[in-house]
């Protein structure tokens, strides 16, 4: 059995949404941002081989470094990032005898799905 260094109970986990969701959000910005740039990214970085840097290839690396941050003040609460593109985010939690994950997606108000830790968010099940 996989073990994590926290547990958290449906409660637990909905009080945590209140940090939680404004990061998800800023990292879905930042997501967005690589995006709107990654048409641009591959002709910026390969120029700034030659003549030391773009203002693409700065903002990309900007951008990188932003969503590092936060993947890092999310992830210092013990839940995991599961999906960058969607926000997913599981909880893990223990349901009975088992290790189960209370799953959460950006965009959704409270936490009101739980899958077991191999069956991903396909597995989802209402709590």
């Amino acid at each position: 059995m996989a073990t994590y260094p926290r547990y958290f109970s449906v409660d637990q986990a909905n009080q945590l949404l209140e940090v939680i969701k404004p990061l998800v959000g800023e990292m879905l910005s930042i997501r967005g941002t690589l995006l709107e740039i990654q048409p641009k990214l591959e002709s910026a970085l390969n120029k700034a081989v030659n003549n030391g840097g773009s203002l693409v290839s700065q903002r990309a690396l900007i951008a990188f470094d932003s969503l590092k941050d936060v993947l890092s003040q999310i992830q210092q609460y013990d839940v995991l990032v599961k999906d960058v593109n969607s926000g997913l985010i599981d909880f893990p939690s223990i349901r009975g005898d088992e290790v189960v994950f209370l799953c959460w997606q950006y965009g959704e108000d409270r936490i009101e799905h739980w899958h077991e830790v191999e069956a991903g968010f396909k597995g989802r099940k209402p709590l």
